[in-house]
């Protein structure tokens, strides 16, 4: 069989932080967070190599995930191809006793060494490749927070910084202090708010890297308004976006992208994949999965090249789409709002 590959085709950053990256990376966080009930961890270690050995050299992880068990699930697969892969993880949140404080953040100069020194263990590794704040913290200036990783940066234990879910003003703020390397936020057909940066990512010369380009699988078409997600492991059962109203509401968006690709010989996740990689040469979408199909089917989505009048179409015919539900719940949607 023709397996689909990878290569290190794209970068993130730009000049002493830069990083070559494969095409398309891989979110490790739904492999026991956040999408229901937890699969085979021997399944989840073997798919992450297959995901390696197909080429794949950005994956993407958390301390939060877990806490610390996605992390330590990514250190123990990739250990075989440490020197050939990038793995980032995030500091930015409160946890206590291995337990995560809803809403809290901590983002102090300590907090971020004690979650760097930790991390290293976890993912066995001597430098974290790119370590991002998970969230702004209104409490610690960006400034500070970036001075901190600078450090870390000087004493070897960080490659590159990064950020999440931040404004154009708290990335010009930041970069001053340490460059940034890449900015990860949501991004698909369905949340594109996140393209008012792009003029400052391209002015800098900083990466995007976008999570749930998927929009944690619903544009891959395979849920309905019948679809019930577990409401103690899985996040969807409490996101606006993923009632059954909503879900019944928005599947015209799919319906747009399995027409789109139908004609072309792709798939709905390949369609939503491919316009996000057209957008720009240096956006790196981390699309994760816990199946092997579903991996083959996102990397096949590297090599597919769409034209500008592709993507004008694609968006155009979303455009007239009325998109329901929020993304977030109100809670957790204050610390997404930049």
């Amino acid at each position: 069989m023709d397996l689909p590959d990878v290569t290190n085709d794209r970068a993130l950053g730009s000049g002493d932080f830069r990083m070559e990256v494969s095409a398309l990376g891989f979110g490790v966080m739904g492999m026991n967070y956040n999408r229901g009930v937890h699969p085979d961890r021997n399944a989840m270690i073997g798919l992450l190599r297959q995901a390696a050995e197909r080429g794949v050299t950005l994956f993407d992880t958390a301390q939060i995930y877990g806490p610390f068990v996605n992390e330590a699930l990514a250190g123990e697969a990739l250990y075989p191809f440490r020197n050939s892969v990038n793995v980032t993880t995030k500091f930015g949140h409160r946890i206590v006793d291995g337990k995560y404080i809803e809403g809290e953040l901590d983002s102090s100069p300590s907090n971020i060494r004690r979650v760097a020194e930790a991390s290293l263990k976890r993912l066995r590794v001597e430098t974290i490749a790119l370590f991002y704040q998970h969230r702004l913290d209104p409490a610690v200036p960006i400034e500070e927070v970036a001075g901190t990783v600078k450090d870390l940066i000087r004493e070897g234990k960080v490659r590159n910084f990064g950020l999440c879910e931040v404004s154009a003003q708290t990335i010009r703020r930041a970069h001053a202090v340490q460059p940034v390397t890449a900015v990860q936020s949501e991004y698909h057909l369905m949340w594109r708010d996140q393209e008012e940066i792009f003029p400052v990512l391209e002015e800098l010369g900083i990466g995007f890297v976008p999570y749930s380009p998927l929009n944690r699988g619903f544009l891959g078409g395979g849920i309905t308004e019948y679809t019930r997600f577990d409401s103690g492991n899985d996040n969807r059962s409490t996101l606006p976006r993923f009632t059954p109203d909503a879900i019944r509401a928005n599947q015209a968006i799919v319906e747009v992208l399995s027409t789109f690709g139908r004609t072309r010989g792709l798939t709905a996740a390949q369609v939503a994949l491919a316009w996000a990689l057209a957008k720009a040469p240096w956006i790196v979408p981390i699309p994760g999965t816990t199946k092997l199909a579903h991996l083959d089917e996102n990397l096949r989505a590297a090599h597919v090249s769409l034209t500008e009048g592709d993507v004008s179409e694609l968006e155009a015919s979303v455009a007239t789409i009325q998109i329901v539900g929020d993304r977030y719940p109100a809670a957790q949607q204050k610390q997404v709002e930049r």
